[in-house]
């Protein structure tokens, strides 16, 4: 840094006003500053800013996987606001399982990541409250925690109570849910809350559940979405509405129904939850619940930092998402 500073004729202090981009600098002496780093080829010592500061800048997202629209959607997001925070963000991948929980919150303590934000599939609240002593963390998704540490969860139940009663309201009687089984025994898991959301709406309109009308995509994916639209019709199902667990199983739904030759929404009418960036470009377009995402990600990136910064300690918060049906196409 002496070297830079001798270089453009200025002080150190000038040089570190420059690179931690602070105002009290003129564009003049910026531009000769930022010079003087490309023609000396200097790199900040990463290493030693952390150890002096004591803390790197950056955090961590865990998340299934990033083949899903939805986590990927959430990881765009959650760089880009962090980005204006002053934070760069490490993507780490768990598989949905326990180990890869635990592994993205051990990597997390020794990169030296000064907080993570975790996609918690299988973690209880025991292996909660013990890891949030170690580094400062937000769970984001359905397994409640019971307030061991911050947790910012979707409004499962009541939104996908909406996007059925959604359809009731359109005519459907026969409404189909797509969907993989409930894990056995797990009520704190988006699959069973999201489809006690449906269980819900059909109780309220006073229909009954038909597990004829309950179809296994076998995954999560569009092509499992595909392979139950066919299995909908080929099966001879009376449906003339279909609720799916995700967008990506919707959207798939909606290429397997036109393979068929069922017309949505004259024949049958779909929605889905999450509203990933591709449900308003389908043909035709998905309908779906939106989940807040802009609102959750500046909550758990607040509650993350507040951690970070040691402005609030003690009990997590359980915090729900506001959500919102975004009526598109396909049940119009």
């Amino acid at each position: 840094m002496a070297d830079v500073a001798r270089i453009a004729g200025v002080s150190t202090m000038t040089v570190s006003n420059v690179l931690n981009d602070r105002k009290a600098v003129s564009d003049s002496v910026r531009a000769r500053v930022i010079e003087a780093v490309e023609t000396s080829g200097y790199v900040m010592n990463h290493s030693a800013r952390a150890l002096r500061k004591g803390a790197t800048g950056v955090i961590g997202l865990a998340v299934p996987g990033l083949d899903n629209p939805y986590f990927s959607l959430l990881a765009d997001r959650v760089v880009a606001r962090a980005g204006q925070l002053g934070y760069r963000v490490a993507i780490e991948h768990t598989s949905a399982k326990v180990e890869g929980e635990l592994a993205a919150v051990a990597a997390s303590r020794s990169l030296d990541y000064d907080g993570l934000i975790m996609t918690a599939v299988e973690i209880g609240p025991e292996e909660a409250r013990r890891l949030g002593r170690t580094i400062p963390l937000v769970l984001i998704g359905e397994r409640s925690v019971g307030g061991t540490v911050d947790h910012v969860a979707m409004a499962n139940v009541e939104g996908t109570r909406a996007a059925t009663a959604h359809l009731v309201e359109r005519g459907c009687r026969r409404i189909a849910w797509a969907s993989v089984p409930d894990p056995v025994g797990d009520t704190n898991n988006v699959l069973y809350l999201r489809h006690q959301g449906y269980l819900q709406a059909l109780e309220q309109a006073g229909l009954e559940p038909d597990s004829g009308f309950r179809v296994d995509p076998g995954g999560l994916t569009l092509s499992g979405g595909r392979a139950a639209a066919h299995r909908l019709v080929d099966d001879g199902m009376d449906f003339d509405g279909v609720v799916a667990v995700t967008d990506s199983v919707a959207l798939g739904l909606l290429r397997g129904l036109a393979d068929r030759g069922v017309r949505v929404p004259d024949d049958a009418r779909v929605v889905g939850f999450d509203d990933v960036n591709e449900a308003q470009f389908s043909v035709p377009s998905l309908s779906s619940i939106h989940p807040g995402h802009d609102w959750m990600v500046d909550t758990m990136l607040n509650l993350l930092l507040e951690r970070i910064n040691g402005t609030r300690t003690g009990t997590g918060r359980e915090l729900v998402a506001p959500y919102e049906l975004i009526v598109r196409e396909s049940s119009a």
